[in-house]
């Protein structure tokens, strides 16, 4: 009895001590679960917090969105009788409801900004039938425009962001009710019934019949969108597609206008009673209600596609080189204060075969703040006389004097050989990862740049520190986007030529010795054919000088990088 005591207790010891390790597992299995939901829901916040920073000042610009989209609803099945002169009892002439509309995303490069999509997308419901055989219309598709760059992702089931699908959102409708009222609710979901005869319909046969085949065409329905969610919507939206007619086809062939990539597809429309008539059945007085169409959420987001992308931080002079190189036709804001720019701008830029651009021709070589240009302006329009000095500040003093038989606009065209666009984001700072500043979300559209500039304030006392710390926000955001770097814009290098104190003009050379020495020994970027060492260019944006140069270097880069693609 002994032993067997001990042999008891040894083994209650062991069952509590397999429980209590197994409630610890437990404890730490719902630790971590809770801390990857605390993580979520504090990232969720943070890219709140920055789209608020970035819609101030009464911006639009939207990359980034969740929409959800609804496939419209098949129409309903008619129950009616034919009725005529001579025939009081005619057979079966319900029409069947009309197909639900589908929904399409097109690309479109009309748009730069995802703020004119809203969020709650449904396709257009289809006609239900009618008597005397009338079929219900199919309804017209719908189609959601979208900008060229735009990535589409389905968001799956598990997100907390997705809202529920058709079939979910009828369990949840059926959620507290009895088993007599939730058949009731199906059933009155599904089937039409003619007047007064909705009792006398459930009880028979027949409609039991059609009501169990009703059943295992949606099993069928069920299985076929489980089978769906196994690949779900990817879309890379970088360039238009048109439908070609093929030489052999049939003379007139219609050509086609492509609706773009389909997401949400409508519904049947409901059968009408002749689809239920048998030998067993002459009269049936019952049709079927449209299906709903497919319902998802989709996470939009916007990679603009511009060719170079401008990395600096705040008031490096980015905005003012993106206006110089464009003449002015950029419409970026330019202050004294950081983060003037909130959203990503893109200029295009046009080029002669000698390298003349489009922007050296406009008229105007110096930038000043928006502030300061538009008060200018106004005193202009007010003046009808010539002003000497707004004549001296319209003179060209820069080296990259344009040549005097080309002039902007449509003259341009014959003799442009090359164009690409530059887009200019809003300033990096360190720690941009942990949502200091406007954070770095905003990078998603250097994402399919080909080369990245850096853009450095030459006057600042250590420029270097600012091309380690882009550096450093890069690799954060996306591991290996900074070996697209090509080029380091020295800007605000006005006292490189010459003018001004000795001591400060010496003081300028020495900085930009250091900082070549700089990007020499700790910007070097690997390649499969070796290393690449960044230029560095001394300009001065304000005063549209050396700009020639980083066109041409620009347009080097960008064709070496499109051959690569290619």
């Amino acid at each position: 009895m002994l032993r067997l005591r001990c042999r008891s207790l040894s083994r209650q010891r062991r069952l509590f001590h397999c429980s209590g390790a197994w409630r610890q597992e437990a404890s730490n299995t719902a630790i971590e679960t809770q801390e990857d939901d605390d993580n979520l829901q504090d990232l969720l916040r943070r890219k709140r917090k920055t789209e608020w920073k970035r819609r101030q000042g009464g911006q639009s610009f939207l990359d980034n969105l969740i929409i959800n989209v609804r496939g419209g609803n098949g129409g309903d099945g008619c129950v009616a009788f034919h009725r005529e002169k001579w025939k009081p009892m005619g057979p079966p002439s319900g029409g069947s409801g009309g197909r639900g509309g589908d929904v399409y995303i097109l690309p479109t490069p009309n748009l730069t900004t995802l703020s004119s999509i809203p969020k709650r997308i449904r396709g257009a419901a289809g006609g239900n039938g009618q008597g005397t055989w009338q079929n219900g219309k199919n309804a017209p598709p719908t189609i959601i425009k979208v900008p060229l760059g735009t990535v589409i992702r389905e968001l799956l089931p598990g997100d907390s962001r997705r809202a529920k699908d058709e079939w979910e959102a009828e369990e949840e409708s059926l959620k507290g009710l009895g088993p007599e009222e939730r058949r009731a609710k199906l059933r009155d979901d599904r089937w039409v019934h003619y007047p007064r005869y909705a009792d006398d319909n459930v009880n028979r046969d027949v409609f039991k019949q059609a009501e169990a085949a009703l059943y295992r065409e949606e099993r069928a329905r069920r299985w076929a969108r489980k089978q769906r969610l196994l690949s779900p919507i990817n879309l890379d939206l970088d360039k238009t597609e048109e439908v070609m007619i093929s030489d052999d086809a049939p003379l007139g062939t219609g050509q086609h206008e492509w609706l773009g990539h389909i997401v949400a597809r409508g519904g049947n429309g409901g059968l009408g009673n002749p689809h239920f008539l048998s030998p067993i059945n002459r009269s049936p007085k019952f049709a079927t209600r449209g299906h709903e169409g497919e319902r998802l959420t989709l996470y939009l987001e916007l990679k603009i596609l511009a060719d170079i992308g401008l990395v600096g931080m705040p008031n490096a002079g980015k905005s003012t080189l993106l206006r110089a190189l464009t003449g002015g036709r950029a419409k970026t804001e330019v202050a004294g204060y950081a983060f003037t720019t909130l959203n990503p701008i893109v200029g295009v830029i046009r080029v002669a075969e000698d390298g003349t651009f489009e922007g050296a021709l406009q008229g105007e070589h110096i930038f000043d703040e928006t502030a300061i240009e538009e008060e200018r302006l106004r005193e202009r329009e007010l003046s009808d006389r010539d002003d000497s000095e707004e004549q001296l500040r319209l003179q060209d003093d820069s080296p990259d004097s344009p040549r005097p038989d080309i002039e902007p606009g449509h003259d341009f065209d014959v003799h442009e050989t090359f164009r690409f666009t530059v887009a200019d984001n809003p300033g990096l700072i360190s720690g941009s990862s942990e949502n200091v500043g406007l954070g770095h979300s905003f990078l998603r559209s250097m994402e399919r740049s080909l080369a990245l500039v850096y853009v450095v304030d030459l006057s600042r006392p250590e420029p270097w520190d600012e091309l380690r710390d882009l550096k450093d926000e890069l690799e954060k955001y996306q591991p290996g986007m900074s070996d697209k770097a090509h080029m380091v814009i020295a800007n605000k290098a006005d006292l490189l030529g010459g003018e001004g104190d000795r001591d400060a003009v010496e003081e300028a050379r020495e900085k930009l010795r250091r900082l070549e020495d700089y990007v020499k020994t700790e910007m070097v970027v690997k390649t499969p054919d070796g290393e690449r060492i960044l230029e560095v260019i001394p300009t001065s944006a304000k005063m549209s000088q050396n700009l020639k140069k980083v066109v041409v270097l620009m347009q080097k880069y960008i064709q070496q990088a499109r051959t690569v693609k290619v």
